[in-house]
């Protein structure tokens, strides 16, 4: 029986398309489908009794959801009520049954789930425990601080002399006054942030110690394959503190040998997560240390494997459609 996968993601992900097209060109059979979609642009049915039935039909593919081989939770957005709908309350019904639904079905289906099954992903992506798995599994890790309490945090403040910055503890996107939605990427603590730390006390914050790199370094994980690339990130005055700031014309990738025992680390991080495909983020210090950052169970990957012939994409259609990866020039742990 031939490949039948499902791929769930937004109309716009590059990376959905280029493993579709190499999954095509293996025979297989993906469909993209975007779960916005329902149900104003697609239809869902599922119908028990003595057989069961479950489908999907959009505007260009029909469906069996009972012949999958895989599920691709790629980057799926919730689904979103027809456009004839405009009262609020109503909307958000409507958007709540459908995305019950959707749901649901996702999870009952008898077939392989890339990274994971949703619940499984869920965990993955929560900050706090990817930093506890990662420091019993012997990474080093930043020292890190999430609080809503001033007082605390300006003690870290000047326990690490104005040395730390500050992310997203869950949404990178915030909302400005407008409510216009907005990145918000790692930042360095500015002594005028000190001064509006008694806002704190509102909402948690996660700071970290700012530690020095040689390099950061993006480690990709397909099955037990690893892949890791440098981002020379300290050559941009604007990706000193984040790399996702930088210029990629701009910026030096290369092919970073990881020592085996960090490799087999980031590798058993994914599997302790339940993923099969995690986008991993270190930092090589000046003195070679490796610090671990964050773990995505949805990373990008695309520019890497442009930027250094790692070939990630093709390790996933491997994953997708075996449920191995193949080694081709990552690093197998």
């Amino acid at each position: 029986m031939s490949a039948e996968i499902l791929i769930l993601t937004c109309d716009d992900d590059t990376h959905a398309h280029q493993v579709a097209g190499l999954l095509a060109d293996r025979g297989a059979r993906a469909v993209l489908f975007d779960p916005a979609d329902y149900p104003s642009r697609a239809r869902i049915e599922a119908a028990y009794g003595r057989r069961v039935r479950r489908t999907l039909q959009t505007g260009e593919a029909h469906v069996d959801l009972d012949t999958l081989t895989a599920v691709w939770f790629r980057r799926p957005r919730p689904p979103a009520a027809h456009p004839e709908i405009i009262e609020p309350a109503v909307r958000a019904c409507v958007e709540r049954e459908c995305a019950a639904f959707a749901a649901d079905l996702w999870d009952q289906l008898g077939c392989r789930y890339v990274p994971a099954p949703r619940e499984s992903i869920r965990r993955a992506q929560r900050k706090t425990s990817q930093l506890a798995l990662a420091g019993r599994l012997g990474f080093e890790l930043p020292d890190t601080l999430i609080t809503h309490d001033p007082g605390t945090f300006l003690d870290f403040y000047n326990r690490h002399s104005g040395q730390i910055i500050t992310k997203p503890l869950n949404d990178p996107k915030a909302l400005r006054a407008d409510g216009e939605a907005v990145s918000r990427m790692s930042e360095p603590v500015s002594t005028r942030d000190v001064g509006h730390a008694d806002a704190i006390r509102f909402a948690p914050v996660i700071v970290q110690e700012y530690v020095a790199k040689r390099v950061e370094l993006r480690v990709t994980v397909v099955g037990r394959t690893v892949f890791a690339a440098e981002i020379h990130s300290q050559e941009n005055n604007h990706a000193r503190h984040d790399w996702r700031r930088y210029d990629l014309a701009a910026t030096r990738h290369a092919v970073h040998d990881l020592p085996p025992d960090v490799a087999a680390r980031c590798v058993e991080l994914v599997v302790r997560l339940g993923l099969t495909y995690g986008a991993i983020d270190l930092i090589l210090t000046p003195d070679d240390r490796y610090v671990f950052l964050e773990i995505n169970p949805s990373g990008q990957w695309l520019w890497i494997e442009n930027a250094t012939g790692l070939p990630i994409s093709a390790a996933i259609c491997d994953l997708l459609m075996h449920g191995t990866s193949g080694e081709g020039r990552g690093h197998a742990a």
